[in-house]
């Protein structure tokens, strides 16, 4: 027998590479690394962390998703609505009487198990995890966390230090210390700002973050803004990061545990949303169960090498597929050039001014606000604006990693919502055509006489039983008195379960005490097991359940024709 091995990924998405692509892939590489660079060095701040950590995010986890991760343009990297759900984590973390550990250390083993999350919900096929958080709810979220990151950098564009939290506390802060304002630094936080906002609108063939941060660095040289007052990042370790297993003891476990959770329920979610955006640009389908092993790989390697959680990054991998990157040659590219950084540009980037990390922030939790999506699912569906705001006020009212539990929870009332409440219809016939109909739609279709059919559009659960009961019996109470047969239309109905085969069971009862036979058709086989199981089926008789309605009807004209013979 020969033994196989599995193949990685990677070799699979280079099967038929062609030699004419390395170009494209070497120049989106570097344009990726270029792209990346500036928010590497500013999304560690929003967590607290040094900046080199954003570097390592960018250069192990991409080169552990070009070697497991499915698809073959997608970049992973530091996001900033994960580093905001990891602040929040870690404020948590450390809120824990006698916590010492390092802050990096933290967020490594914080990476780890968000990276064990995503191997663990991929051995269970978890993927549909990506759908729990709806579109409208993350919108929301995301909405509300961008507000918290912009709250985050008022120290860092004013030069103020706030001991304030939440939302509103901070401004009033600010506002008790107008006259502290370091004035260079809000010009020059106020000027990158601008600068990033004219590159945007222009569309210029630098990107805006790229071009500010390069124009700060030389600004700082020649004009030593450190010596002027104005906060730089200051030294950047040299050399590579090296693999250590972060520690555990001393640390809260069930703080991490759910942390961890959080974290990846955010990126995960956020991280597959853009992955099947760009799947949809590209061509090619998106497999969220595979999509885990991808994240799972970046994110073990980010923790085994000191750095911070990731996930998809929608700027990078739009560079990507801008500049025309056809593989994972291009995230190969992109980490060797930031190392190439590391080991040789520290000293230009200890110059970077952090007023200009502020703006880039700014600019960053701006783009996070989707207006236009927001407008949209205020036209679609006023219900699901008004989950997305509460989606929204949960970072806002009551802090990040709160809100990550207010969206969950707006999610299991949107989708509670949604099937508590389902949609009924009674049935009828249209002359000269086939098949039932619905009576409310319908105007020209009649109900058979002696007949009742009635559609539930929806499975009956516990938690929608009594509105269905409710609705049944308001039915029944109309029916006319030549009414024989009450046919429910099962077609719409995939799951039934103990609290509704009980209620299906009393209107049996209900509608035999009146001489009206109950009968079901197009039952689904696992609902069928449960009302057998339930002796709902022995109940009503198995003659009196029907492959489809036309069986029904057949059966019922029998019975009414037998009837009249006698």
């Amino acid at each position: 027998m020969q033994l196989t091995l599995p193949r990685l990924p990677l070799l699979a998405n280079l099967a038929g590479y062609q030699a004419s692509w390395l170009r494209n892939d070497v120049s989106a590489g570097l344009a990726i690394a270029a792209v990346g660079l500036p928010s590497a060095i500013a999304y560690p701040a929003i967590a607290g962390l040094p900046p080199e950590t954003g570097l390592y995010a960018s250069i192990t986890p991409l080169v552990a998703y070009a070697l497991f991760g499915p698809s073959g343009r997608l970049i992973v990297g530091p996001d900033a609505a994960t580093m905001t759900v990891l602040a929040a984590v870690l404020t948590t973390v450390y809120a824990v009487p006698g916590v010492t550990a390092d802050r990096v250390a933290v967020a490594a083993l914080l990476a780890l198990a968000v990276g064990a999350l995503c191997l663990i919900a991929r051995a269970v096929r978890l993927g549909v995890l990506a759908t729990f958080l709806s579109r409208p709810i993350l919108i929301g979220f995301f909405a509300g966390i961008s507000l918290s990151i912009l709250i985050g950098q008022i120290d860092r564009v004013t030069g103020i230090d706030i001991e304030a939290d939440g939302l509103i506390a901070p401004v009033f802060e600010l506002v008790g210390k107008v006259g502290s304002i370091h004035w260079p630094s809000l010009l020059l936080a106020a000027v990158s700002f601008a600068l990033l906002q004219a590159a945007r609108i222009m569309q210029t063939r630098i990107p805006g973050p790229v071009l500010v941060v390069a124009l700060a660095v030389l600004l700082s040289a020649l004009f030593d803004f450190e010596g002027h007052g104005i906060k730089v990042v200051g030294d950047i370790p040299r050399g590579l990061p090296s693999l250590t297993l972060p520690p555990v003891s001393g640390l809260p476990v069930q703080a991490l545990l759910l942390g961890a959770g959080a974290i990846f329920l955010v990126s995960f979610g956020s991280g597959i949303i853009g992955a099947r955006s760009f799947g949809a640009k590209g061509g090619y389908l998106v497999d969220p169960n595979r999509e885990l092993e991808g994240f799972g790989a970046a994110n073990i390697a980010a923790g085994l090498f000191g750095t911070f959680p990731v996930t998809a990054s929608d700027s990078r991998t739009a560079v990507n597929f801008s500049v025309g990157g056809r593989s994972q040659i291009a995230s190969i590219v992109a980490a060797a050039a930031l190392m190439t950084v590391l080991l040789f540009l520290g000293d230009v980037l200890r110059i970077l001014p952090i007023p200009t990390l502020g703006a880039v922030l700014v600019a960053t939790a701006l783009s996070l606000i989707d207006v236009s999506a927001l407008k949209e699912i205020w036209r679609i569906s006023r219900i699901e604006f008004v989950f997305a705001l509460i989606a929204m006020s949960g970072p806002i009212s009551f802090g990040v990693l709160e809100g990550v539990v207010t969206a969950i929870a707006a999610t299991l009332v949107y989708v509670l919502h949604k099937t508590m409440f389902p949609r009924d219809a009674l049935l009828g016939r249209l002359v000269g055509h086939d098949g039932f109909y619905k009576l409310h739609r319908n105007p020209a279709a009649r109900p058979v006489p002696g007949l009742t059919v009635f559609m539930v559009q929806g499975s009956l659960l516990f938690f929608n039983t009594d509105y269905v009961r409710e609705r049944l019996r308001a039915v029944t109470d109309a029916l006319p008195a030549d009414t024989k047969w009450f046919v429910m239309d099962a077609s719409a109905i995939a799951q039934i379960d103990s609290s509704a085969a009980a209620m299906l069971d009393e209107v049996h009862d209900d509608l035999g005490r009146r001489g009206i036979a109950l009968a079901i058709a197009e039952l689904h086989f696992e609902a069928r097991e449960i009302l057998e199981r339930a002796g709902v089926i022995a109940k009503i008789g198995p003659n009196m359940i029907f492959e489809d309605l036309d069986d029904a009807l057949d059966a019922f004209e029998k019975s009414a024709a037998e009837t009249a013979a006698q």
